[in-house]
């Protein structure tokens, strides 16, 4: 799996609420999918972010769908092969720093 990193900061709606989860090893796991405003565009843009260790616990106790959120981290272009055979990519960030403006 090849992977590219860009550095990120932007600001958006969360699309839904939070879900923990823990890996097998248990380390706490969060992800996101937030809104951003499109700029010229009138669509919103949405990006998925992942936040990882002690930031994820915390989401969900304070956030919930509709509430700002911002996002600090990078942005990580996956690429990987589908089952069948074809070549796929998606694109998420890895939340180094996930900032509640609504509190």
């Amino acid at each position: 799996m090849d992977k590219t990193k860009k550095y990120e900061v932007f600001m958006g709606r969360i699309g839904n609420d939070p879900e923990l989860k823990y890996t097998n090893n248990q380390k706490a796991l969060c992800e996101l999918s937030i809104a951003v405003d499109g700029g010229d565009s009138i669509e919103a843009k949405w990006r998925n972010v992942i936040i990882w260790g002690k930031q994820a616990e915390k989401c969900p106790l304070y956030l919930k769908k509709g509430y700002k959120v911002f996002i600090e981290g990078l942005e990580e272009v996956r690429e990987y092969t589908n089952s069948k055979g074809e070549q796929k990519s998606y694109k998420q960030v890895v939340a180094n720093l996930v900032g509640f403006p609504s509190l």
